[in-house]
């Protein structure tokens, strides 16, 4: 622990799966009192963003997370990761497959046997296909504000721009379907959000949807500016070349064979309801409402990790 009674991390920076990827170990406050057989979790904290960083999140609820060892990983490209390669093609080196693989490198480089992935918005598709294609290395799986179905997202932030502009919601799908050769994919989800962004800029649009109150945007706002980690469009960017507003995870949820808890606040209009039931339907999903955003910790840090250690120790 530092002098203000915190617990330090070790940190690491290292070219894993084809990236330089940082991330930070931090150990339970009981470390000494383990060994090999201890049982310790270990969670694995995949950020939202995409693009974000792991930075806020620490800062901001990792001293309430002491029961547990808790690896804060800033995905390739974002935060204080290396920068992407070639990313005017992108496609090539960012994709939910290459992300799942950087949290088994992690995994296998520090010679953890079980993780649980806890991720939050966009990190929750990472976790969630972790669970999916590595079971062994899973003890169960925890998602907070997730976004699984891309193109519904789209429709509610078209929605919600139609509703601030006032004028009547006008939903491209049937004019890119009529368009689309046969046997290509309609690119619904990129219409959907080209409307949206054009009625009203992403961050008013996200900001609307995202938060309780002001505050909670404010204090958000601070913990990133103190952190001084702001990036994320480039890798932002990679996902829209590559089709992330395409992207429907829903049909991989039934072959997930690890329990799924669902923390989700019902402010997040950009997560609950919609995108928490696909969740709950499919995956069997045990599902905690909070009242709270997109960022519960924001809202009530003593509710949400009240909610996780539920969901950690169940």
């Amino acid at each position: 622990m530092d002098e203000n009674g915190d617990l330090l991390g070790e940190t690491y920076f290292e070219h894993l799966n084809g990236a330089d990827l940082y991330f930070e170990v931090v150990p339970p406050a009981n470390e000494s009192e383990t060994n090999e057989s201890d049982e310790t979790p270990t969670l694995i904290y995949l950020h939202g963003g995409p693009g974000y960083n792991s930075l806020t999140f620490r800062d901001l609820v990792g001293e309430r997370l002491t029961a547990y060892r808790v690896i804060y990983l800033d995905q390739r490209g974002g935060g204080r990761s290396g920068p992407l390669e070639g990313t005017e093609q992108g496609s090539d080196t960012l994709d939910l497959d290459t992300l799942t693989a950087d949290v088994e490198a992690v995994r296998e480089f520090l010679g953890i046997e079980k993780l649980t992935p806890l991720g939050h918005g966009f990190g929750a598709l990472i976790a969630l296909e972790y669970a999916r294609r590595f079971p062994a290395h899973t003890n169960r799986v925890i998602v907070v504000s997730p976004w699984v179905h891309f193109p519904d997202l789209a429709l509610t932030l078209l929605e919600e721009a139609s509703a601030r502009r006032n004028v009547a919601l006008d939903d491209p799908r049937a004019e890119v379907v009529a368009r689309t050769p046969e046997g290509q994919h309609p690119p619904v989800g990129a219409a959907r959000i080209e409307a949206a962004f054009g009625l009203l800029n992403a961050r008013d649009l996200l900001n609307a949807l995202h938060f309780r109150d002001a505050p909670s945007r404010m204090r958000l706002e601070f913990a990133d500016v103190e952190g001084q980690l702001m990036g994320g469009a480039e890798v932002q960017q990679a996902l829209v070349n590559q089709g992330l507003w395409e992207f429907e995870y829903p049909p991989f949820l039934a072959e997930i064979k690890k329990q799924v808890y669902v923390i989700a606040g019902t402010h997040d209009r950009t997560s609950y309801p919609a995108q928490v039931q696909w969740l709950a339907d499919l995956a069997d999903a045990d599902v905690t409402l909070l009242d709270a955003g997109h960022y519960p910790w924001l809202d009530d840090e003593d509710e949400f990790i009240a909610a996780l250690e539920e969901a950690v120790r169940r």
